[in-house]
């Protein structure tokens, strides 16, 4: 497949400046005029608002089987970045390609759009899929939806690929995240007279005590030296809590995450903190009733592991060589399609994700190239 043909559609998925808490739908509809002509069966599954959408395309034979290629539309803010040219703007320097998303994910998407027309002018065998969601970065939220409209389909797909910036090694596995929030309820009181009240912070204090031990404890214990970080991770984010150095605050908040290994169950963990929080408010509400603390979970998303031999992985190997198998720290929307639909699924998408979300986003001319050229192989594999 000639890179001229993805590089004129990044140029125009990058103008859409599709923040994830802006709407998505000017690309949508774009994306949506580019396939309908080519004669795919196009489903928008917009979120409740109205205001964002995904996409599903299928080209080809009708029924199961085929292959998905999945990507998120949105990016992340570029505020407070000191971008060196219009991060809405394909900007080329030297054999980077500069521009918010062309990294994470639209390098891929417009790779994964090239195919798709190359393969409405082929006999397909398998059907090829298409599936752009929306709010995966603030935690792979958009696509629920997709995911839940398929369920129980019988036309789902047999294989995932999921094109996040991978340097296009086949990624087989990645953790799970687990977001929440631990909410302190104390009593006000003169600081002077500090023992007098209960001090919202000091539960926070008390809770993330907690987690720390934790941590020190799955630190030694089973371990995955596949990742970077070879074990789960327990991490608070932010706290906040208090309006005066000379008073005894009542409320404090603190939102942390658990980034766990797919074999490690996030639950059990939080069973754990669970039952802190509620040994704190009985103590609590044992000298001022309404106190204590409370948590609850924000979002969450599962890990992903998939067997070295499954087909997806030699698929993929036939298609891109066969280099090593890796496991990444950073999640994505593989889980859920593997959790809720059954699909195996693998992470295999042009880039570094060390150059996403920084000022002067990029994706390498390369990479580009070599996304193209095995999806190209793809299309010739799924047709007759």
């Amino acid at each position: 497949m000639p890179l001229s043909r993805p590089l004129a559609l990044l140029d125009r998925l990058i103008a859409f400046p599709t923040v994830s808490r802006e709407s998505n739908l000017a690309l949508i509809d774009y994306v949506r005029d580019l396939l309908a002509p080519l004669g795919a069966r196009l489903t928008l599954v917009p979120n409740a608002e109205g205001s964002k959408a995904n996409l599903h395309a299928v080209l080809g034979p009708a029924g199961g089987g085929g292959v998905l290629l999945s990507g998120h539309t949105d990016v992340v803010p570029v505020e407070g970045q000191a971008w060196t040219s219009d991060p809405f703007r394909l900007t080329a320097r030297g054999d980077r390609l500069l521009g918010r998303g062309t990294c994470d994910m639209k390098g891929f998407l417009a790779c994964a759009l090239a195919a798709a027309e190359q393969a409405a002018a082929r006999r397909l065998t398998r059907p090829l899929h298409l599936a752009f969601s929306y709010d995966e970065e603030i935690g792979c939220v958009g696509v629920r939806g997709l995911i839940e409209r398929l369920v129980g389909a019988p036309d789902l797909p047999a294989l995932c690929v999921i094109g996040e910036p991978t340097l296009l090694e086949t990624v087989i596995a990645h953790k799970g995240k687990l977001a929440a929030r631990v909410t302190c309820r104390g009593r006000e009181c003169h600081s002077s007279h500090a023992p007098e009240g209960l001090n919202a912070i000091h539960l926070a204090a008390d809770m993330l005590a907690e987690m720390r031990l934790m941590q020190d404890e799955l630190a030694a214990g089973p371990r995955d030296e596949a990742y970077a970080v070879p074990f789960t991770t327990v991490h608070a984010g932010t706290i906040q809590g208090g309006t005066a150095l000379n008073i005894v605050p009542n409320g404090c908040t603190m939102e942390f995450e658990i980034r766990n290994l797919p074999a490690d169950d996030p639950s059990l963990l939080m069973d754990r903190l669970f039952d802190k929080a509620a040994a704190l408010t009985r103590a609590a509400e044992a000298r001022f009733p309404g106190t204590g603390v409370s948590v609850d979970i924000v979002n969450a998303y599962p890990g992903l592991e998939t067997p070295p031999e499954a087909e997806v992985v030699t698929m993929l190997r036939r298609l891109n060589g066969e280099g090593p198998l890796r496991k990444i720290a950073f999640g994505t929307e593989g889980g859920l399609f593997r959790e809720k639909l059954g699909i195996p699924t693998v992470v295999c998408g042009p880039g570094d994700i060390r150059d996403a979300h920084k000022p002067d986003e990029y994706v390498s001319r390369d990479q580009l190239a070599r996304c193209a050229g095995m999806l190209g192989r793809l299309v010739d594999e799924i047709s007759a």
